[in-house]
């Protein structure tokens, strides 16, 4: 029976009420259909308060709440997807991260980081759009349809619905979580490789140049080059300080010298040959004569 239907016969039962002039039919009749009402009153409310309050759970934002109440209900097609028509925060913040991580470029430790968060925080606003559509298809919009049910139909249907809404938040919160372990992996395995980089404070000593040093390599840098003669149609550089190396793996050379240039490894540091030997050194320590290609 629906709520139009029972509001029709309490109408008939209370001009039955009023005929009677006592008797305990009149007492039951009455309160039996008192406690239908209070449960409709109930149910009204609790309908428009839950449907308010569920979409608020979805789109925090009151901007993105007001379209998702009209948003397009997904085919029936079990499979069939479609995306919703507005960003969600999770895809806006991994956005501004893939921009900023490709304008840092692949040399930098901190831009490759910023690509790969920014990536799985796109994967993040794929699996919350799944799950709006998904809770306004199976929960909200029946939900609306609560007033056209029978009253003894509501329990056991209703429950249901309840159940495929945590499924739902469950399903988003799973994916979620697999996205972010994953990621935290990548993360930590780019915090051990720079770990293995070593950091230094530099305190530069300052030379004195004349102004042809300053338009190429001179003859007296020439002459304090100690290693062997290098084409200057390769990647190389030349030292502007000494440098003595202090840990494992970094590349000393004098004032002058002129390195060959392999790779850079971050903001901070190049690698390059020298004498035969590879090895890492400070970038504010030498002079690009030949930068590296892009």
């Amino acid at each position: 029976m629906s709520v139009a239907g029972l509001k029709k016969q309490f109408h008939k039962a209370s001009q039955l009420f009023s005929e009677k002039i006592s008797g305990v039919e009149g007492t039951k009749l009455d309160d039996e259909f008192l406690d239908m009402e209070r449960k409709i009153d109930v149910t009204n409310k609790a309908v428009a308060e839950i449907l308010s309050k569920a979409t608020e759970y979805l789109q925090p934002n009151p901007a993105y709440r007001a379209k998702l109440g009209m948003l397009n209900t997904v085919s029936k097609i079990r499979g069939q997807v479609k995306t919703t028509g507005y960003p969600q925060t999770e895809g806006l913040l991994g956005d501004c991260m893939l921009k900023y991580g490709k304008e840092l470029g692949e040399g930098s430790t901190f831009g490759n980081a910023l690509i790969e968060v920014g990536e799985s925080m796109k994967l993040m606003a794929e699996v919350k759009d799944s799950l709006d559509i998904n809770v306004k298809q199976t929960f909200i919009d029946p939900l609306q349809l609560l007033q056209d049910k029978d009253l003894k139909e509501i329990g056991v249907e209703q429950v249901s619905q309840l159940a495929v809404f945590i499924d739902a938040a469950l399903d988003y919160h799973k994916q979620s979580t697999e996205i972010l372990q994953e990621l935290q992996s990548k993360l930590q395995m780019r915090i051990s490789a720079a770990s293995n980089v070593p950091k230094r404070e530099y305190k530069p000593r300052p030379m004195k140049r004349s102004p042809s040093e300053l338009n190429g390599v001179s003859t007296t840098s020439s002459a304090k080059t100690t290693g062997s003669h290098i084409p200057m149609d390769q990647p190389c550089c030349r030292g502007l300080y000494e440098f003595e190396p202090e840990n494992q793996g970094e590349l000393g050379f004098k004032e002058g010298d002129i390195i060959t240039l392999t790779n850079q490894i971050d903001e901070n540091w190049y690698e390059g040959v020298l004498h035969g030997e590879s090895g890492f050194f400070p970038i504010n320590y030498v002079e690009v004569i030949v930068p590296l290609p892009q």
